[in-house]
This record gives structure tokens, sequence and C-alpha cells, in this order.
């Protein structure tokens, strides 16, 4: 790839002080201190914006479909790597349910669909009445279920997605390949990167073609912030990448020409695009899987429990409607089951299951190995005078291994406005080696346990590079709080592959039961989001467990 160079963009050196000044909003600053994490309670309250909610998306009201008593397979979860698994099985001839617990949210390019990253409300959130994003602003919302679900724990907030579709409705777009070198270090050899690298990675860039972001919209005004990110970088020395992203760049230039609502234009990205700028998951793979007419997917079915009978799983569900009411609670069988509803939702599925003796021979690996990928949020001023709306497609990265491997990617800054701010936002990714597990509590609850100050080591790594692309102007202090490894958008591990499970995701211990997700990944894709990584090895997983049948 070639750098982005010939930039008319120039650098303001004067750093003008209103980009520190935003840059406290951001990440916290202004007087608020730490944020108050409130839980979601067990039974959801009833929203007051349910009709609303009604009369904008009535879709996600209609009555479920409900799964057959027995199906040859079930998947549970609807992300990468369950979207994966449904199409290839499917295309073996094999019928398929795929349980989810959130939505099924359409798209519209003129109607608001999902909630508005920068005003949230209930259908941005999974039941709770409390947001803590990555500025550490606490945020009231009505209790909904949306399509983001954070999990609380010592240390350390868990964002994972809760709607059909998974992760690609609630990320940025992102599918990088990792180095091999950095791939291995993380496998350890269990997976050959030549086979990923030949194979499995161009498998899931033909279905979902990522592509760079094309020129005439990296030069509108929505990426002012881009460009001066990717100035920013080059007068530090770095050469920044272009990075490919799942966009859809037509229905872009129709937020820009006007043609659609904006959404990918000014900010939103976190909590959905409406109009289907991003092209998820509900647009490929889980289509295609459907289309087989072998495949079908159940939305508002939450798996609380997984067990062994003789010759089969049992999955105990229950039916949940949008508002939290349960409607229903069932146990249905399998032949095989496969396990994908993220790494937290896997992870908690299988230490419940061996802690309680349901699933006794399950093995010590089981909830161990988890990492946060090494993420941490990042800010520094905006030194340039154009100013424009928060483009939310990452542009460009850079890769700094003076130190501990980082990566930095060019940012929206998340939940503040739909304009620039005079700040410029950056995801770091270190690779880092620090790991939690997952334990069973008394009250039945699966904690995640994170050593205490986990992220201070990968979190004065990446500060270090973002303070190296900053100005360092004198006029301007740098705050004591630029950057915030305190959430984590890329929870990884605790059904580790070649620990918990085999070489190809076969849980140890019991047959046709599977993990095909990021709980399957040691803690880390490489400095790099895991959703390629994630997608690739579900492919090669599954190629080989249906053709070994089994």
């Amino acid at each position: 790839m070639t750098d982005r160079s010939g930039e008319r963009t120039t650098m303001d050196r004067r750093c003008f002080l209103a980009g520190v000044g935003s840059a406290a909003v951001l990440l916290g600053l202004a007087g608020t201190g730490a944020a108050t994490h409130i839980a979601r309670a067990d039974v959801p309250s009833q929203s007051p914006n349910t009709p609303i909610y009604r009369a904008l998306v009535p879709e996600i009201f209609a009555p479920l479909p409900d799964p057959p008593d027995h199906v040859p397979a079930i998947v549970v979860g609807s992300g990468f790597g369950a979207a994966v698994t449904a199409l290839r099985l499917a295309q073996a001839g094999i019928e398929v349910a795929l349980l989810e617990r959130g939505s099924r949210w359409p798209n519209d390019p003129w109607r608001p669909v999902f909630a508005v990253d920068t005003i949230p409300d209930g259908r941005g959130f999974w039941h709770r009445t409390t947001f803590t994003g990555a500025n550490r602003i606490p945020v009231a919302v009505d209790s909904f279920g949306g399509v983001l679900d954070v999990g609380n724990y010592p240390g350390i907030d868990v964002w994972r997605a809760a709607c059909v579709g998974g992760g690609s409705v609630v990320f940025t777009g992102v599918m990088i390949e990792p180095e091999q070198r950095f791939f291995d270090h993380v496998f350890r050899g269990v997976v050959d990167y030549r086979e990923m690298h030949d194979v499995y990675y161009p498998r899931v860039r033909e279905m979902l073609r990522p592509s760079t972001i094309p020129d005439d919209i990296y030069r509108s005004p929505a990426f002012a912030h881009s460009r001066a990110w990717d100035a920013q970088a080059r007068a530090a020395g770095y050469a920044p990448q272009p990075i490919d992203g799942t966009w859809r760049w037509d229905v872009i230039r129709d937020e820009l020409a006007g043609r659609s609502l904006p959404s990918a234009t000014v900010g939103c990205s976190d909590l959905g695009n409406s109009n289907g700028a991003k092209f998820d998951l509900n647009q490929n793979y889980l289509r295609w899987a459907e289309d087989t007419g072998r495949a079908r997917i159940y939305p508002g079915h939450r798996v609380d429990a997984i067990a062994a009978e003789p010759g089969r799983h049992a999955v105990t569900v229950t039916t949940l409607a949008p508002t939290g009411e349960v409607l229903r609670t069932r146990t249905l069988t399998c032949d095989m089951l496969f396990l994908a509803a993220g790494s937290v939702g896997t992870s908690e599925l299988l230490v419940r299951a061996r802690d309680t003796g349901v699933l006794p021979n399950l093995n010590e690996h089981i909830g161990e190995g988890w990492g946060s990928n090494g993420d941490v949020a990042l800010a520094r001023p905006l030194t340039t005078l154009e100013m424009g709306t928060q483009g939310t497609p990452s542009a460009s990265r850079i890769l700094d291994e003076a130190g501990a491997p980082v990566s930095l990617e060019s940012w929206f800054v998340p939940g503040t406005t739909p304009f620039d701010t005079g700040v410029v936002g950056s995801l770091g990714m270190v690779l880092d080696d620090t790991r939690g597990r997952f334990v069973y509590a008394d009250d039945g609850r699966v904690d995640l346990l994170w050593p205490p100050d986990g992220a201070a080591g990968y979190l004065a790594r990446a500060r270090e590079v973002n303070d190296t692309m900053s100005c360092h102007c004198e006029l301007v202090p740098r705050p004591d709080l630029d950057a915030n490894a305190s959430i984590t958008a890329h929870p990884l591990g605790g059904a580790v592959i070649g620990r918990a499970t085999d070489e190809y995701g076969r849980v140890r211990g019991y047959r046709n039961l599977y993990v095909m997700d990021g709980a399957a990944v040691p803690g880390s894709t490489g400095t790099v989001n895991p959703s390629l990584t994630i997608a690739a090895l579900a492919e090669r997983n599954i190629e080989r467990i249906i053709g070994s049948g089994g």
C-alpha cells in the first residue's frame, strides 16, 4: 500500500486552545471524575419511549417465530463466526437455526431506525439506564433492547453486540489482516498463518468486499479530521496506510449529496447506521444463508444454558420482546451445537455448564486466556483550521514498533457531536499479553476477573505513540488523561483454540460441540481489529468440521 502523500492540509503549529478544551470533553476531563457504572437490571423496566420505537421501527415488534423443538444444527449468535458457520452448514445441506437474543433491525435511507450516537436512547443499548463511553461521561438512557450490550467488570467495560448481525452492525467496518509475526506470536503455531493468508482471509474478503475510502469521499468535508490525522502522522515521521473497510461508499455519497439521511458522515457507527451504509452481515453471509432455504434466524431468543443429552445437545432458550418482557422459556435440542455468542457470551455458557456440573468434562482452559486486544481510545488536539463533520469510516492507520508493537487508526470522536470539535481521535491496539479469566460466582453469574491495572502497560505504550503524533505545543499543556483503556470493543478469548478446543474449534470433552467466534482467539489479533480474523478462522474451522463429518 502507498502513503497518502501530497496532502494540501496544513498543520497549524500554534495548536489552538480549543483543541485541548474539546479533548478534555472527549476523555472526561471537564471535572466529571470517575463515572459511576450502573449495572443493568435482570428484569428491565418498561421504557417510556416504547410507543415511539414502535412507530419508528415496527419490524422489531412483529411476532417472533418459534424454532422447532429439534434441529440438526443450532448456532448461538449471529455475528461474524455465527454467520460464516450458518452459511457453510446450509450450503452443505444441513438445517440450521441461528438463535440471537437481540432484534433484527431493518435499514431505511429516510427513517431513523437506530439511535443517534451523539444523542443516544434505548435503541442504542441492551437494557441499561446509563452508559459511560470513551469520554467517561455517563449518559442516561431508557431501558430497552438496543443494539449494544455494555458489561461492567472490575477494571474494564466490555462492549458487545445484541442484534442480528452482531458486531458487524456496531463496529467501524475495519477489516485488516495482521502481520505474520504478530499472528504467530498470538496463535503460537496452533493456526498456520500461511494457510489463513492464502485461503481464508481472501475467502472472507471476497464475501465482504472491503475497500479503502475513495478519494472523493476522503476529500469531502466529512473527513477533514481524517486528512488532519494523516497530516499529523506524516509530520511525526509515519507513513499512514489506507484501511480496508466494509462500507457502502455509494450510500455515503448519497449522504453527502442529500439523497439519504446523514449517518456515517455525522458521527454514527457504534449504534448502527440506519441507511445501511455498512455492508453488515445482514446484507451478505446471513442473507445468503437464508437464501439456501436451510437456515433460519430467530431474533429475540436468548440462550441461557447448554447441556448434553445422549447423542445430542440441549439448549435452554428464553424468548424476549424488545421491551425485555419474557414471552416464553423452552428447551431445544440439536445434533450439533455451535457457540458463537461472542467472547463473553460463549465463555459464560461454557463456564456455567462446567462449574454447575452440567458439562463436567470441559477442561481447565475453559474461561481462560481472555484479552482486550490491547484497545486504547486516544485523543489529541486538531491542528488544522479546516473543520467538517464526523465521518465515521476509518481512513488510515500507522504501525509503531519502537517498543511493543502498536497501531493507531484514525477515528471519529464517539458520542460527542456530529461536527469536528478541535479533537483528533484514534483507536490504539497494542500487542500485549495481559490476560483475564472468567469465573463462576455463587449467585450464578459468570464474572470476568481482569488483573488490577491490567491495562497499564499497553495504555502507556499507546499514549507514547499518540504523544509522538501530537504537536507538543508549549502553548497547550498536555492533558493528564489523553487516553482511555478502561473499555474494549474487541473482547477475545475464554475458550482458546488449541487449549479449550482442538485446533479446529471442537470443544474438548464433548462431541459435536464447537466454538466458532472470538472466544477461540487468544486474547489479541495482533494490533488489528478482530473481525476479519474471526471470520477467516470460522471459515477455516467449519470447512474442516464439515469435511471430516464433525
